[in-house]
């Protein structure tokens, strides 16, 4: 499981300093979290390859999360794409890029798909053989979701010296990998934990920005793996956090804490502070693994 920051600050791009977007590469999927202005630019910088990118998860409507939406978009008809492209979002998503392409005359030549939230309860809205994600349902001043990117438990491998003291057909080895017991032709059943070992553990990560501080999240971000969280205050502005429904530092670690996660990235940073680096020291004091998210870093789990 790997994920590149492509942008991690909050309201406004800057010179140095992107708008959330980040990839996470999970089994083989290249999935797209939030698309902030200048998120294609990052992309290049990045070395990902667009065609990669087939589903995109937009968490709100607050322009620092979707304004490069629509660039991107257009792009990847000038780069003559014709796989299809699903967007998941907020109701209103649609109307939004659609208007913007019928009035700059603008089309695609790949099929444009857009899957509109409005569930208040988290739900399932994508699931392939390989994994699954779901919403998580943030508290922010317009409707916002995380979401819950989750891996599927692997077929079993393959302990090839029992496989082969029992003189076992390697035709039958994918029936054991897919955990099934095995009949000799002597009328003995072998049973399936003899021949295998247990798959490589699954592993999930929850990206949860924009929100105020949500214990009601805990169950559904249960024993994480990873978990990003918004800090986009410091606690000495913790009442700033909570007008503008935004969450601190510690509140971070407290969720990370709470939830059994075993590992907290923080991002989505208030530009006011000198260094990202108070955000880690805060969190520290709560919860101890935690990282910092920064524009091009990327983290391999």
């Amino acid at each position: 499981m790997k994920l590149t920051i492509l942008g991690c600050y909050a309201a406004t791009p800057r010179t140095f300093t992107n708008p959330t977007s980040q990839i996470l590469e999970i089994k083989n999927r290249l999935f797209l979290i939030d698309c902030g202005e200048g998120t294609q630019v990052q992309l290049r910088k990045n070395k990902i390859r667009f065609s990669k990118i087939n589903h995109i998860f937009i968490s709100h409507l607050h322009g620092d999360h979707f304004f490069g939406l629509v660039g991107l978009v257009s792009t990847f008809t000038l780069l003559n794409r014709t796989t299809d492209l699903h967007i998941y979002g907020p109701k209103g998503i649609k109307e939004i890029i659609k208007l913007q392409l019928r009035l700059s005359n603008s089309g695609t030549n790949y099929g444009l798909f857009f899957h509109e939230l409005e569930s208040a309860e988290s739900e399932v809205i994508f699931e392939d053989e390989k994994v699954l994600v779901k919403t998580i349902p943030l508290k922010h001043r317009i409707y916002t979701n995380g979401f819950l990117f989750q891996e599927k438990i692997g077929e079993r491998k393959l302990n090839l010296d029992a496989v082969q003291n029992y003189e076992i057909d390697t035709c039958y080895y994918q029936k054991i990998k897919n955990g099934k017991d095995i009949t000799l032709e002597d009328g003995r059943v072998i049973e399936n934990e003899k021949l295998t070992f247990d798959p490589v553990p699954a592993k999930n990560y929850a990206f949860c920005s924009d929100t105020a501080y949500n214990e009601s999240i805990l169950p559904i971000i249960e024993n994480i793996d990873v978990l990003y969280h918004e800090s986009t205050f410091l606690q000495s502005e913790e009442n700033l956090a909570k007008k503008t429904l935004h969450s601190t530092a510690k509140e971070a670690a407290m969720i990370a804490l709470k939830s059994n996660a075993k590992q907290l990235i923080l991002g989505h940073y208030s530009t006011r502070y000198e260094s990202i680096t108070f955000f880690k020291e805060e969190a520290e004091t709560i919860f101890p693994e935690v990282l910092l998210a920064d524009d091009g870093k990327c983290f391999e789990f």
